[in-house]
């Protein structure tokens, strides 16, 4: 089972064992893929065309996240072997290892092309900051968390994390200088994904009944989109193009128009829930993942019968109908 994480950052993570997909801004080299999976082989690709690239191996366990830092230079993986591990992403090599006490479900890097920090939570209720300038140094923990964290992300300004549980509605927000919760955002049940955007201007999240979009820096509501018909588990908005894309137990991929609401499509292909979905930068394209083992790139402006290209093991196959740029 893949969970993809695409090089235009996402900073999610899913309680299952889902393809997972996450999106980093573009850079000099161009736009990449990471995926991480229950086989413990982490993988890097191209971002446009999915070829493979190369594998970060040492995992002794399922890899529940694989991310890139802004810069792409680094990449961070969470795993089930109880570690969270960071990796030169341009020669595979590993480069450090955390131990933790439990399944390590959800990593995320600092925003910004020189950031040093690295975040770690999952089950054992514990949020670690890791300074990666110092990594021998120990991990700053802040308070318990009061359940099991399915997922985080970084403020844009870095100073807060914006913190999601397994089994509990709400996102805390946690000032990291006093490590206290300062605020929770309200939501119908327990948020499955996080995404602030690129530029960190908004902030969405998905929790099964809806999606909602935030402003980022004053967390006030600008749209909360009721979705029918499934379980949304993933959404991402495209600024840009004014377009929101979600995915969840109905194993379709759906765009919406953000402003109206209005269904623009729907992307058939996937043969499982669609556990988690990214729009790249600026919006041409968008990356699912789901329980059926595989990452899809799609056009935005597909048409309703595209599957999009289906990306499985370390092969890049076209659908029937290709929708991948």
């Amino acid at each position: 089972m893949l969970i993809s994480a695409a090089r235009w950052l996402l900073q999610s993570n899913i309680p299952l064992s889902p393809p997972f997909s996450v999106c980093s801004p573009v850079t000099p080299d161009g736009v990449f893929l990471t995926s991480a999976s229950k086989d413990g082989q982490p993988q890097l690709r191209n971002g446009v065309t999915g070829d493979w690239i190369g594998t970060f191996q040492g995992h002794k366990g399922a890899v529940w996240a694989c991310v890139l830092n802004d810069s792409a230079f680094v990449a961070a993986t969470a795993s089930a072997d109880f570690t969270a591990r960071v990796w030169n992403a341009v020669t595979g090599d590993e480069v450090h290892q955390f131990p933790h006490k439990h399944i390590v479900r959800t990593v995320a890097f600092e925003r910004g092309l020189t950031a040093t920090k690295l975040v770690t939570a999952g089950p054992e209720k514990l949020i670690r900051v890791f300074d990666l300038s110092r990594p021998d140094a120990p991990p700053v923990e802040l308070p318990k968390t009061p359940d099991s964290v399915r997922c985080l992300a970084w403020s844009p300004d870095n100073t807060a994390l914006l913190v999601a549980y397994l089994d509990r509605p709400g996102v805390d927000i946690c000032d990291l200088r006093s490590g206290q919760i300062v605020e929770t955002l309200d939501s119908q049940g327990p948020v499955t994904s996080i995404e602030v955007t690129e530029g960190g201007q908004y902030l969405v999240t998905a929790d099964g009944t809806a999606v909602c979009v935030r402003d980022a820096a004053s967390l006030e509501v600008r749209k909360e989109h009721k979705v029918e018909g499934y379980t949304v588990e993933s959404a991402s908005y495209c600024p840009e193009r004014k377009k929101l894309v979600a995915g969840g137990s109905d194993m379709w991929v759906h765009l919406y128009d953000y402003d109206s609401g209005k269904e623009l499509e729907c992307g058939r292909g996937h043969h499982g829930p669609v556990h988690c979905i990214r729009f790249a930068p600026g919006g041409g394209t968008y990356a699912s993942g789901s329980e059926d083992g595989t990452i899809r790139i799609w056009q935005t402006d597909f048409t309703a019968q595209a599957e999009g290209m289906a990306l499985e093991g370390t092969q890049a196959a076209p659908a029937a109908e290709n929708g991948a740029a």
